[in-house]
């Protein structure tokens, strides 16, 4: 496939949906091709455009290096060759230069991209812009870049393991293409709006389910009832506990109790001691949709157990007839 052509040209497969997910996201991407000589650029979003400056044409068949320049330390350089050469997931942060010679800080996120079987693909690099402003923000700042890179090494590992979960199901390339860009919409909206709030502002686990769960409901807020206690999400907590709503609201859309005029969904939260500190409690109940039987497929529960698994929690699905129940618990 030729990465550099236009979407309208050719049919989507696995690669171009995975890409057409990615040509969406706010944060600025590119993926590069280690089978190739030099492992060069195959694509880079529109973010990434605005972010360096550099249109799609002046980076594509090109290795990253070119965005190196006086200031860029030789150790940044090394810690990224190391990422590759173990094939890993990692964070650097080196200073990278735009088309017009401006410098800039890039906390440069990246990881490799298997197949099913394991063998290497691609390799997947976000860019976030940690430069600071003046001598005045410099401690404020630097607490929140730590924050941030926090969230968003987070964020590269759930991207990775949502998109060899998704790949590995059995779509056609419409519905891939689909599901994958509502999967990773899902996730950015919900760090975005966490990321954009001011830092004295709380992000509290009713305005996440509240605004995940409404966005689905045909008639908002006469189809969910928010109950149990309120507290802020965990920055760690927010991918799974977003991919879970996300894939749970969907499903009641499509099959379950958001397809009723009459159906309904209550959402429990609650926090609860326990071994190793707070524990939190997520519980998921549809009323007044159709009869509910156990899926044949389950891929999106199985995306779902793996990605809350991965951050020490656990969920689990009762197919009721009455309704779907469904129960997750997180270590906070």
């Amino acid at each position: 496939m030729n990465f550099g052509m236009p979407w309208s040209e050719g049919t989507l497969d696995t690669e171009g949906a995975m890409l057409e997910a990615i040509r969406h996201a706010r944060l600025p991407m590119c993926i590069t091709d280690p089978r190739q000589p030099d492992n060069p650029i195959v694509f880079a979003n529109p973010a990434f455009a605005e972010l360096t400056g550099y249109a799609p044409e002046d980076v594509i068949g090109r290795n990253c290096r070119f965005l190196q320049g006086e200031e860029t330390t030789r150790e940044s350089i090394d810690a990224i060759r190391q990422i590759i050469r173990e094939q890993t997931v990692g964070t650097v942060e080196i200073v990278n230069y735009r088309k017009d010679g401006s410098s800039f800080v890039n906390a440069l996120q990246l990881g490799p991209i298997l197949d099913a079987e394991g063998e290497l693909l691609y390799y997947f690099g976000s860019q976030l812009d940690v430069s600071l402003r003046n001598d005045i923000e410099q401690q404020a700042r630097a607490l929140a870049d730590r924050e941030l890179l926090h969230r968003l090494r987070n964020i590269v590992n759930v991207m990775s393991a949502i998109i060899r979960k998704t790949v590995q199901e059995e779509h056609t390339s419409s519905d891939l293409t689909r599901i994958l860009i509502g999967r990773l919409d899902a996730l950015g909206k919900a760090h975005f709006d966490t990321i954009e709030r001011p830092r004295q502002d709380v992000f509290g686990i009713d305005a996440l389910a509240g605004k995940l769960i409404g966005a689905y409901a045909p008639r908002g807020v006469a189809q969910f009832d928010l109950r149990g206690e309120r507290f802020d999400v965990p920055p760690a907590l927010i991918a799974p506990i977003t991919l879970l709503l996300h894939e749970l609201a969907a499903n009641a859309v499509k099959h379950g109790a958001l397809r009723c005029p009459d159906g309904k969904v209550v959402f429990t939260s609650t926090v609860r001691p326990s071994e190793h500190g707070d524990a939190i409690d997520l519980h998921w109940q549809e009323h007044g949709g159709p009869t509910v039987t156990a899926p044949q497929s389950q891929s999106g529960s199985a995306i779902v157990r793996d990605i809350v698994a991965a951050s020490g929690g656990t969920v689990d699905f009762d197919w009721k007839p009455a309704g779907l129940v469904v129960t997750a618990s997180f270590a906070s």
